[in-house]
């Protein structure tokens, strides 16, 4: 009697651990599931934020160019004339 008691609770321990087995894998398996899904949802996220932040450089980048540009004519001009007036004094 003892004897089929102890087999008795050693089948319902070796069903109940594969029954925690499976829930232990299927709840691993949501969770991963569910990590790979917010994993991919923040590397959209980010690709989006380097793209505005790719347009934005461009564009401060451009006016940086134009200021830069503006800045040379105007120093070409300002030398032209101080080249054209020391000319002026020193022919005179």
């Amino acid at each position: 009697m003892a004897d089929e008691l102890v087999d008795w609770f050693n089948k319902a321990d070796a069903t109940y651990r594969t029954d925690l087995l499976e829930v232990n894998e299927l709840n691993f398996a949501r969770f991963d599931a569910k990590v790979e899904q917010r994993f991919a949802e923040q590397d959209a996220s980010l690709e989006r934020h380097l793209g505005d932040f790719r347009a934005e450089m461009h564009e401060a980048m451009g006016r940086l160019e134009t200021r830069l540009i503006r800045w040379m004519v105007g120093l070409w001009i300002l030398g032209l004339g101080a080249t054209v007036t020391l000319l002026k004094l020193w022919v005179e």
